[in-house]
């Protein structure tokens, strides 16, 4: 129970009780990251069910921008500005680091930022009805497994840091309920059809994975963010061929 709070804690900005910290229970709150994300995805889809009723469609869309950045805190998406600021910061591995431990915001985030929104506005802006129901409720859900799956996969950069307590902590057992719960919520949702769109998580975040930690020695808490955020919109990018065949 603990785990799932502290999972709740780390990844949004909900009222919840307040508990006193436990390193080992956020160490493996990794394992319910996608029951997060479910939740997510169902307050932006009551969100999207009452705005519908009052504006047009691109109005929709900006609001779920907007919805989500205001549930999570931005916190993924600080995670991102960050971590492009550093990956493309031509330096060395230690000034890359150093970078992305920077709390101010550079050139390459702030552009990385707004075509990352723009890029997520007009790919909801594309989705109506019960698909885009759906996809709010395995999106979220499956870019936030996609944090679990890199934590357990690939070592962490630092000597501490919050990440690196997820990295202590998250093993098989983490990974395999996170892995249960995304392919349940896929499933369910999307069908057979779901397993494509988990084709698309498992090799684009190794393959992010990889290169990362050719570059920093492994990964931090601010490129979980970057996995998360980067994964969300690949997501809805991979949802657009699946649904057009359908339409055929």
């Amino acid at each position: 129970m603990k785990s799932i709070l502290f999972a709740f804690y780390q990844l949004t900005r909900l009222p919840l009780p307040t508990i006193k910290f436990d390193e080992v229970a956020c160490g493996k709150s990794t394992a319910f990251f996608p029951l997060v994300g479910l939740t997510l995805g169902a307050l932006m889809a009551v969100l999207d069910w009452a705005v519908r009723l009052l504006f047009p469609v691109n109005v929709e869309a900006a609001l779920l921008v907007v919805g989500m950045v205001v549930l999570t805190g931005g916190v993924h998406l600080d995670g991102f500005m960050d971590s492009i600021d550093g990956l493309f910061s031509g330096r060395s591995r230690e000034r890359k680091l150093d970078i992305m431990h920077d709390s101010r915001v550079g050139a390459f985030g702030v552009v990385g930022v707004v075509c990352l929104l723009l890029l997520k506005y007009n790919l909801w802006l594309g989705l109506t009805g019960t698909e885009l129901t759906r996809i709010l409720l395995i999106v979220p859900s499956l870019s936030r497994w996609a944090m679990t799956f890199a934590i357990t996969l690939f070592p962490y950069a630092r000597p501490e840091g919050l990440g690196k307590i997820y990295a202590i902590y998250t093993g098989t057992k983490e990974l395999s309920v996170s892995t249960l719960i995304a392919v349940a919520i896929t499933g369910v949702l999307f069908r057979v059809q779901g397993f494509w769109l988990i084709l698309v998580c498992v090799v684009l975040t190794c393959l992010a994975g990889l290169l990362i930690t050719k570059k920093l020695g492994g990964l931090t808490g601010d490129i979980y963010g970057f996995i998360n955020e980067a994964m969300e919109v690949t997501l809805l990018l991979a949802v657009y061929p699946v649904l057009n065949i359908n339409r055929v």
